[in-house]
């Protein structure tokens, strides 16, 4: 007996079918998007060939089956599945790079200095806030060492004003290679 024989193929097979292709199509859009959004415009193009032919095959089915309700279902699941996927993906792998600014009336020299410490590249400068003097730290990191600052600043600094932006590119600068070896430092002996 066949896994799914002729009854079941159109009540279970078919609407699995268009919900997968359909997930697989908007979770690969999902990450080209934001591909393109933090200027990885080499790899989106080759992301939107492989979206675009698992639409085609997405999309056939769906127009080859609009005689059930269950297909409409699997078709708009499959969407919503994808847009999810997407997201998480592109949150677990935490691609392209931010800018983190953070706002502090307090002293700043040791928040400054652990930054600095765990290999981040820091400026810094004297401001004035709403409220009198401030320091302004300044860093643009990896997306995937993110939390890292964030529980640095939060440590140091629990009231300090953070905020975060999308780098759509860089030149120059400083940035921490990360190393399993704890001799190394920055990638070099040290």
């Amino acid at each position: 007996m066949p896994v799914l024989d002729s009854t079941l193929w159109p009540l279970l097979g078919i609407p699995l079918l268009i919900f997968c292709a359909r997930m697989g199509d908007v979770t690969l859009s999902t990450l080209r998007i934001i591909l393109i959004s933090r200027g990885m415009k080499r790899i989106a193009p080759f992301v939107g060939f492989f979206e675009v032919m698992i639409w085609l095959f997405a999309i056939s089915q769906a127009m080859k089956h609009l005689d059930h309700w269950y297909n409409y279902v699997a078709y708009a699941g499959g969407f919503a599945a994808g847009t999810w996927l997407g997201i998480f993906l592109e949150g677990r792998l935490a691609l392209g790079l931010q800018s983190v600014q953070i706002i502090t009336s307090e002293d700043a020299s040791g928040l400054i200095d652990r930054l600095r410490t765990e290999r981040f590249g820091v400026t810094d400068f004297a401001a004035r806030g709403i409220r009198g003097n401030v320091r302004l730290i300044l860093t643009v990191i990896r997306r995937k060492d993110l939390d890292r600052v964030l529980s640095i600043v939060r440590t140091a600094h629990p009231t300090a004003f953070i905020s975060i932006l999308d780098v759509r590119s860089v030149s120059e600068g400083f940035f921490a290679r990360r190393t399993t070896n704890p001799l190394l430092q920055d990638g070099r002996p040290s």
